[in-house]
């Protein structure tokens, strides 16, 4: 089976590396990476800590919220933190948002748009993530696809991943 090529935003300002999958820049309607040919179904939200603290404010979470909205109705949606939860309990972000609040909101976000919160150490460890489920996806949809052309009983692609 061919590897899947991920889709990098054109507005992602420090695109993730990566190694064992092409990639290829172009403008996503909703999050950072996605799956060429799968961009209405996977969805990767990334943030840095600082860039999650400063999203979480009254000025922008109207903004973020509308993305985490968007991201609903993907299969595959994540929302992928390049950072520590020990360093926004300790407030090591630059914003003058309370760790109570910046995880309180993550905890609601979680809820409010059924979206799974990620933390990661580092960019290298974030892309290594993003290439494992791509090929996890791409796997998948490819299986449910065979399966679906052979008239073979499959479950839905949704309770599969």
């Amino acid at each position: 089976m061919p590897k899947p090529a991920i889709i990098i935003d054109t507005r992602e300002q420090q695109p993730l590396v990566f190694n064992e999958l092409r990639s290829v820049t172009r403008t996503l309607q909703t999050g950072d990476y996605s799956i060429a040919g799968a961009e209405h179904f996977f969805a990767v939200e990334r943030k840095s800590l600082s860039d999650l603290a400063s999203s979480c404010t009254k000025s922008n979470r109207p903004t973020f919220e509308r993305e985490l909205c968007r991201l609903r109705g993907y299969q595959f949606r994540r929302l992928l933190i390049i950072g520590k939860r020990e360093e926004a309990v300790a407030q090591k972000y630059r914003s003058n948002i309370k760790p109570d609040a910046l995880l309180g909101s993550l905890d609601t976000f979680e809820v409010r748009y059924d979206i799974p919160v990620v933390w990661t150490d580092d960019p290298v460890s974030a892309a290594s993530l993003v290439e494992r489920w791509a090929k996890k996806f791409a796997s998948n949809i490819s299986k449910v696809s065979y399966d679906i052309s052979q008239g073979i009983n499959s479950p839905s692609p949704a309770l599969t991943n």
